[in-house]
């Protein structure tokens, strides 16, 4: 489990602000089931997904999404990530393949998470906020994720990364303002999943 533990530059859990806050998160609650369900729930309630509230700027370090209170889904894994470590709960990134207006092309990646809970194993949230439409949850061991696979080209890659992927490491850092974004979603073919190890 080291590895889903470990500090990095996108995931920057010794930050003493995410530090702080993971702490304040914490507070009180005696379980990791507790301090990981308190954690998912405010990184998908507290901090605002940048297309559904169209604010800048467009982060990535889980210390920036953190002071900025906003980010993608990708963002949002970063600093849920980070909280949860700084807890030493073990986390890793997963990824899913979605049409981004569910009726076809484009296509883009989505980042969610999965949490090492000691007594059922992985178990994946997805903190990318909830809106009409959408109800993410914490109630394992039952899943409840944002979105469920509707396409022939959409996928949901079973593999759990103790790091985000580069691809969208770089599409995050590379643009500054949420509809630049947008137009910008990274995205991974079927044929092209098994070199970036998610297949």
């Amino acid at each position: 489990m080291e590895e889903y533990l470990k500090v990095s530059e996108v995931i920057d859990w010794k930050h003493p602000h995410v530090l702080g806050c993971a702490k304040q998160i914490a507070s009180g609650l005696g379980t990791p089931v507790a301090i990981a369900k308190a954690c998912f729930e405010w990184v998908r309630d507290e901090i605002c997904h940048s297309y559904d509230y169209q604010m800048n700027p467009v982060t990535c370090r889980a210390s920036d999404v953190l002071h900025h209170k906003t980010g993608y889904c990708f963002a949002k894994s970063h600093l849920l990530a980070a909280l949860l470590r700084a807890n030493q709960i073990p986390v890793g990134f997963c990824y899913q393949r979605l049409s981004v207006d569910d009726k076809g092309a484009p296509y883009s990646l989505h980042g969610f998470n999965a949490i090492h809970l000691t007594e059922i194993g992985w178990y994946r949230v997805d903190a990318r906020g909830n809106k009409e439409g959408i109800d993410a949850q914490f109630m394992p061991p039952q899943e409840k994720l944002a979105f469920k696979i509707q396409l022939p080209e959409e996928a949901d890659f079973p593999v759990i990364l103790s790091e985000p992927l580069q691809i969208i490491v770089e599409a995050l850092q590379s643009q500054s303002t949420w509809d630049e974004m947008l137009c910008h979603l990274p995205d991974i073919s079927l044929e092209s999943a098994k070199s970036y190890s998610l297949a």
